[in-house]
C-alpha cells in the first residue's frame, strides 16, 4: 500500500472516496478482522462463558454472528458502492440531513463509550502488570497514543494493523494453549457456569450488541473497498474466525479459570506476557471506535452548524473525552451499555437497507452523482419525519417486547416498518437542503493511489 501527500488526514470525511483512494481487500480486511478478533471478543467470550455452558456459549456467538453478519455485508455494500461514511450516506438513506446529523451524534457518544470501555481493559491489564501508574493514570496515556494513530487517518490504522494484528493472534493463541493444557478441555465443555447464569436470547443480544455498532458503521471502512465482493469475503472470513477462535476461547478459559476478569485470566496463563496481549488485542479495535466517532461527530457538526471541522483536530477532542471516561470508570456499565446499544442501532441498518435495496427513493440521486464525478448529491431532504417514527418505534419494541432476540426484533421491525411507510407514500420530505461547498469530494487527480 502506498500514498500520495495528496491524500490528507480528513480522509473524504464529508465526500465520496474516489476509486483512486480505494484500498486492496486485504488491507480493508485486517482492519476488520482487528475489529472483530480484538480483546472485547475475550471479554465478551469470558463474559458469556462465566454465566454460561459451553455449548449454550457457542449458540449464542452462532446465533449473534448471523445477525452481524447479515447487517454488516448489506450496509457494508452500500458503503463500497457509494463511497460515503454511515452518518453522511443516511442523508439520502431515508433520513435526511437532520436525521443523519442524529446518526452521526449517535455513532460519536456510543463510540465515544466503547473507546473509553477498551482504554479501561488496557489500563488494568497495565496496572496490574506493570504498575507505576493508577488504572486511571494508564487509561488517559493509552488513550492518548490510540488518538494519535487516528489523527493520520486510514493508512496509520492500516499499517497498525499489520503489526497488532498478527502479534496478537500469536500471544492470545500461546495464553489459549498454556491455560488449555492445564485442563481436561472436554470437561470443561460439558461443565455448568461458574457464575450467575445468563439465558441464550440475553446472550445472542450481548453477542449482538457488542458489535453492533461496529456492523451499523461498517461504511466508514467499506467505502475504501473497491467491489461488494470484497466486502462480503472479508465480513465472512473476519466474523467467522474472530467470534469462534477468540470468543469462545474466552469461553473455555471463564471455565478454567472459574472467572470473567481478563486481566486475572491472562496473567494466570502468561504472566507478564499479559500486558503484550491486552495492549495488541486493544489498539486495533479502540483506533476504529475513535476513528469512526471522529466521522459521526464531523457529520453532525457540519449539518448542524454548516461549517466543516476537520477531522483529525476532532478525533483529537474526542480522543481526549474518551480517555477521561476510562479514568472515570465507564467498564462498569458494560452488560447495561450493550442491551441497549443492541435495539438502538439495528433499526439504522433496517432502514438503510430497506431504502436502498427495497423501496429506493432517494437511490436514483445517489447514483447519478456518482456517475458524475464522484460528486455528492447537490441537495438532500432535511428531516423525513416518517423515518424518525420507524426507528423510535422499532427501538422501543426491540428493548420492551421480550419475545425472541430484541436486536432481530429492532432489526427487522424497522425494515418492514419503512417498506410499509414507502409503499404507502408516508415518506415525505419536510425542506431541502444543499449539500455545503465543503462536503465535495476533492477531485480524482488529487486523491492518493492505492494498491
Amino acid at each position: 500500500m502506498s500514498g500520495a501527500a495528496g491524500h490528507t488526514a480528513d480522509d473524504h470525511a464529508l465526500g465520496r472516496v474516489p476509486m483512486t483512494a480505494r484500498y486492496t481487500w486485504w488491507s480493508v480486511a485486517i482492519q476488520r478482522f482487528g475489529q472483530v478478533s480484538a480483546l472485547s471478543q475475550f471479554l465478551l467470550g469470558a463474559t458469556l462463558g462465566f454465566g454460561m455452558s459451553f455449548w449454550t456459549a457457542f449458540w449464542a456467538f452462532t446465533f449473534g454472528a448471523v445477525i452481524l453478519e447479515v447487517v454488516s455485508i448489506f450496509v457494508g455494500i452500500i458503503g463500497s458502492r457509494e463511497g460515503m461514511s454511515t452518518s453522511m450516506v443516511a442523508r439520502w438513506l431515508g433520513f435526511g440531513r437532520g436525521g443523519s446529523a442524529l446518526i452521526g451524534l449517535a455513532i460519536g457518544i456510543s463510540l465515544i463509550g466503547w473507546f473509553g470501555i477498551q482504554s479501561a481493559v488496557s489500563a488494568q491489564g497495565l496496572a496490574s502488570t506493570l504498575g507505576g501508574l493508577p488504572a486511571w493514570g494508564w487509561s488517559i496515556l493509552f488513550g492518548l497514543v490510540v488518538t494519535a494513530i487516528c489523527i493520520f487517518g486510514f493508512g496509520s490504522m492500516a499499517w497498525t494493523a499489520y503489526v497488532t494484528v498478527p502479534a496478537f493472534l500469536v500471544l492470545v493463541g500461546w495464553a489459549i494453549i498454556a491455560e488449555l493444557s492445564k485442563s481436561d478441555v472436554g470437561a470443561l465443555m460439558s461443565t455448568p457456569p461458574p457464575g450467575e447464569p445468563i439465558s441464550l436470547a440475553t446472550g445472542t443480544t450481548l453477542v449482538a450488541g457488542g458489535f453492533i455498532v461496529g456492523a451499523v458503521i461498517t461504511p466508514d471502512m467499506t467505502r475504501f473497498n473497491k467491489s461488494s465482493a470484497d466486502v462480503v469475503k472479508q465480513t465472512v472470513v473476519g466474523f467467522t474466525l474472530g467470534e469462534y477462535v477468540i470468543g469462545m476461547s474466552g469461553v473455555l478459559l471463564a471455565h478454567a479459570i472459574g472467572s470473567s476478569e481478563i486481566t486475572t485470566i491472562l496473567t494466570s496463563s502468561v504472566g507478564w506476557v499479559a500486558v503484550l496481549v491486552v495492549l495488541l488485542g486493544t489498539v486495533k479495535i479502540n483506533d476504529w471506535n475513535l476513528y469512526s466517532s471522529g466521522l459521526g461527530v464531523v457529520n453532525f457538526i457540519g449539518t448542524v452548524t454548516g461549517r466543516r471541522v476537520n477531522r483529525a483536530a476532532t478525533t483529537a477532542v474526542i480522543g481526549v473525552v474518551g480517555s477521561l471516561l476510562a479514568a472515570a470508570g465507564i467498564l462498569g456499565q458494560l452488560t447495561g451499555f450493550l442491551i441497549v446499544l443492541g435495539v438502538v442501532f439495528p433499526p439504522i441498518a433496517g432502514i438503510m437497507v430497506a431504502e436502498y435495496f427495497v423501496v429506493k427513493k432517494w437511490r436514483g440521486v445517489l447514483e447519478s452523482s456518482r456517475a458524475d464525478g464522484d460528486a455528492v448529491p447537490e441537495t438532500s431532504p432535511t428531516w423525513v419525519p416518517a423515518t424518525l417514527v420507524v426507528w423510535a418505534v422499532a427501538s422501543l419494541f426491540g428493548y420492551f417486547v421480550h419475545v425472541g432476540l430484541g436486536s432481530v426484533n429492532s432489526l427487522v421491525i424497522s425494515f418492514v416498518l419503512y417498506v410499509v411507510a414507502g409503499r404507502a407514500g408516508l415518506l415525505r420530505e419536510v425542506g431541502t437542503s444543499r449539500t455545503t461547498d465543503g462536503e465535495v469530494v476533492e477531485p480524482a487527480s488529487t486523491a492518493t493511489a492505492t494498491v
